[in-house]
């Protein structure tokens, strides 16, 4: 049975990117605070300001107001945007390159700072440097079965470390000193400080899009086969139950309690505490699925949605209108991390009193006493 968690809401329309270029496809996205970024096939990066807007009724919508665009020179796709907010800067890859641009007038900085190579790139989002004026760097080299480190500042890069890997990488992420890499036949755990690596599972990325995305302090969330959503920890253990996903899942995202995943049909979300399949919201033609601090956005080649995300009360409310009092009260529980003490003790007492109500209307005495209780 389904639980409404999130309602797609539309935030760039086709028109406000490309007009009538039927051309135009969108590449990359990336998203800090209001500010929305767009890659495009046609080398240009587009910069967005998202306004949420809530009516009376409560329904949420987005205005997106065009800033600027800003062509890079290049007949080559921007293939990833990444912002580092600390430093003011956009990290950019196009044609094997990355390049700093400054975050407001999209201006490349002057030293000309680059980091050349790189297949791929990610942010390590718990920094081992503690630097607050740096951001480190991961990416994926040209060179075969090769990962370095870099450390990016304002103005300048410097690369940190370099590592080999038993196959070709395909994809990755950082935490802290470690990778979680998905290689050619596998995905494993390898710390790049002291080179000791763990294999995870054994994953084809010749068949399918492997995914490897970091979802917390030591915690992977990774496309496993069989269709199945895996979580791995550091120690290349997991700590959770899978979620079944569709074979071939394009992208995943995680708004806590739910992971919400993307194929070619539909955005599917299941939640983290029970592993149940929520929700089902068809969607075609998508082909970025991502969450930037806890706003989940998806794409098509031509237009940019968000899933806003239901509060966790109202859905609380749902499932117990709908008599399924154990998932209301495995939601309640999980959201103890989302709500103030204070305002959770409240509100946990109230679901539970209700719950105990449907119980006892349901003969189901036993259950109702120590709900009651």
């Amino acid at each position: 049975m389904s639980v409404k968690a999130f309602k797609l809401v539309s935030a760039v329309e086709r028109e406000m990117l490309m007009g009538d270029k039927n051309y135009i496809n969108i590449e990359c996205i990336e998203c800090c605070g209001k500010n929305l970024y767009i890659g495009t096939n046609d080398c240009f990066i587009y910069h967005f300001l998202l306004d949420e807007k809530v009516s009376t009724a409560g329904k949420i919508t987005f205005a997106a107001t065009k800033q600027l665009h800003k062509y890079l020179g290049l007949k080559k796709p921007v293939s990833e945007l990444k912002a580092a907010s600390a430093l003011m800067r956009l990290l950019v890859l196009c044609d094997n390159t990355i390049t700093l641009v400054n975050m407001i007038n999209l201006e490349p900085v002057p030293t000309g700072a680059r980091i050349k190579g790189a297949v791929t790139f990610t942010l390590n989002e718990n920094p081992v440097s503690g630097d607050p004026f740096c951001v480190e760097v991961c990416i994926i080299s040209v060179k075969r079965r090769t990962i370095q480190m870099f450390m990016v500042f304002e103005d300048r890069v410097q690369i940190v470390k370099e590592v080999f890997t038993p196959e070709q990488p395909c994809a990755v992420a950082v935490d802290g000193y470690y990778l979680c890499l998905a290689l050619t036949t596998q995905y494993i755990i390898l710390n790049y400080n002291t080179g000791v690596s763990q294999d995870l599972f054994p994953y084809c990325s010749d068949e399918k899009r492997p995914i490897v995305k970091r979802i917390g302090r030591q915690e992977f969330l990774l496309a496993g086969p069989g269709g199945l959503g895996m979580f791995a920890t550091v120690d290349g253990i997991s700590q959770r139950a899978p979620v079944h996903w569709s074979e071939n899942v394009i992208g995943a995202a995680l708004c806590f309690p739910y992971v919400v995943a993307l194929d070619d049909e539909f955005i599917t979300v299941h939640s983290m505490l029970d592993q149940q399949q929520k929700q089902t919201l068809p969607f075609k033609e998508g082909h970025i699925l991502q969450d930037f601090e806890g706003k989940v956005i998806v794409a098509t080649n031509k237009g940019v949605y968000i899933l806003v995300p239901l509060p966790l009360e109202k859905q609380i409310q749902d499932l117990l209108a709908s008599h399924r009092v154990e998932e209301a009260l495995v939601l309640a529980k999980g959201a103890r991390r989302n709500i103030p003490k204070e305002k959770f003790q409240v509100m946990y007492k109230r679901i539970l009193q209700q719950a105990g109500f449907i119980q006892f209307a349901q003969l189901q005495f036993l259950e109702a006493k120590e709900l009651f209780r």
